[in-house]
């Protein structure tokens, strides 16, 4: 058996018992984390490319494929060439960033030859990915900076003594106008032009550059250069990682395999990718207890595709707690704790997720909501009349829109939650059509019968207002 398979058969058996109790969760978190630096040399060809594509969004052109080229790599006592090119254009790195990292660190671990590429000349041209305009050029001084600060914010997830950095400039510096011209007149303009981005801009009357659509190609020559024969990446990457396959066929050398990675949701509850911009991610220089409490305050939905980015738990483990939440012999909140342990375990250490799962129980899990001075509050005399969505996004500013609320009510983000002597509280989940009905007759029909209640809260995602006054009866 492979040291992965006898690790599932320990964490299988500590899965089925009960996950609330620390002494289970730290031997879990433990083993799990070790996994991190498992030699996965052991598995099959067949196993390596399915351990790759259960995490991965597409192999192209096929899972098949990619077990045949680590087979044929393996005949010639060697590993795969695995490139993952890297544009740093900032300083943050959050959990997003991490999670095509992690698949590389599994590549590495296989036995393949890992390059990053650092992209010192294609950060100089600009690169929209997605934006409405194009990305700010970089200066050299800006390339180092993040570039020192990327590496110091992945090293948990990646074994940087055993990759190969190159920089793009080596090849793309020395490109005179004769050959870019040649290579160019041999890659349709409609091929560059299939990016969503691009389209969606040209349909609401914005320009494109020369320069954005010469991106592509100067990425692909990356591939070619150091004969790549996989490109990892997120999924918003996809064309500009076929094109690598056609420029490789234009060197005349065998077009690399891609794998694309998921882009991650954020930690708000409304669907947006997890980016700084949005203010919806997980910081990877986050203190153990800020990491903690932000996947604490996900929604539920979120648990099973965030411990498929970040752990390394395996799809049977996965499928195991999913039939134990299922049958309700799991509660979600235990898995959630654990998954939060997964996050600071990777970063901080088992010891500072331990700590950092204490302190949650003791300042939230225990905690009266009534005891938290600074709350906002609504007055349901004054607004009990008023929709929940418009209570929301006009009286406390929770959401920047009413279709804003109704996402979370639709993503069960949206609570009432009833507080009673000793901080016993009964939450309900109100649903799309209730965003949209008076807040005040929503109250009024979760106090009837619910005696001894201390304190109404109205939960939008991580957001909490007390409610305060008489509500409008319900009819």
């Amino acid at each position: 058996m492979t040291r992965l398979g006898e690790s599932v058969q320990r964490v299988r058996a500590l899965l089925a018992q009960d996950l609330s109790t620390d002494d289970t969760v730290r031997e879990l978190l433990t083993e799990t984390g070790a996994r991190r630096s498992f030699e996965l040399t052991d598995l099959s060809a067949k196993e390596q490319a399915e351990l790759i594509a259960g995490r991965a969004v597409d192999v192209l052109p096929s899972v098949a494929a990619l077990a045949e080229r680590i087979e044929a790599a393996r005949a010639e006592g060697r590993g795969l060439r695995v490139k993952l090119g890297i544009d740093p254009t900032a300083v943050d790195v959050h959990l997003g960033h991490a999670v095509p990292i992690i698949a590389l660190s599994r590549f590495q671990r296989m036995g393949h030859d890992v390059t990053l590429i650092i992209g010192d000349i294609t950060a100089k041209i600009g690169d929209p990915s997605g934006r409405s305009s194009e990305r700010p050029p970089l200066t050299d001084e800006d390339i180092a900076r993040n570039l020192a600060g990327y590496r110091d914010q992945v090293r948990p997830f990646f074994d940087f003594e055993r990759v190969r950095f190159r920089h793009n400039s080596e090849w793309l510096s020395g490109v005179a106008l004769p050959r870019l011209i040649g290579l160019l007149a041999q890659v349709p303009a409609s091929a560059l032009l299939q990016r969503e981005d691009f389209r969606t801009r040209l349909e609401a009357g914005h320009g494109l550059s020369m320069s954005e659509l010469i991106y592509p190609v100067a990425m692909a020559i990356d591939s070619a250069e150091i004969d790549a024969e996989v490109e990892l990446g997120g999924v918003d990457q996809l064309l500009n990682m076929q094109m690598g396959r056609r420029v490789m066929e234009i060197y005349g050398l065998p077009p690399q395999l891609v794998v694309t990675m998921p882009l991650i949701e954020g930690t708000d509850g409304t669907g947006a990718k997890m980016s700084k911009s949005q203010g919806n991610y997980i910081a990877l220089g986050a203190t153990a207890d800020d990491v903690f409490g932000k996947i604490m305050s996900v929604p539920d939905r979120l648990m099973e595709p965030y411990l498929r980015a970040w752990t390394e738990w395996t799809d049977a483990e996965i499928g195991m707690v999913a039939e134990r939440l299922a049958d309700s012999s799991l509660h979600p909140m235990d898995l959630k704790r654990v998954l939060a342990g997964e996050a600071v375990t990777a970063l901080h250490g088992v010891d500072a997720a331990m700590a950092a799962r204490a302190g949650f129980a003791a300042q939230f899990s225990r905690r009266s909501f009534g005891e938290v001075a600074t709350l906002p509050e609504v007055d349901l005399a004054e607004h009990g009349a008023e929709g929940v969505a418009t209570v929301l996004t006009r009286v406390l500013e929770f959401t920047p829109s009413a279709s804003a609320a109704r996402r979370l009510a639709k993503q069960n983000a949206l609570r009432l939650v009833l507080e009673s002597d000793g901080g016993e509280q009964r939450a309900a989940v109100l649903t799309e059509p209730d965003a949209l009905r008076p807040l005040g007759e929503i109250v009024a029909e979760q106090l009837a019968g619910a005696s001894g209640t201390t304190g109404v809260f109205l939960k939008a995602g991580r957001k909490l207002a007390v409610l305060r006054g008489a509500p409008v009866p319900a009819a």
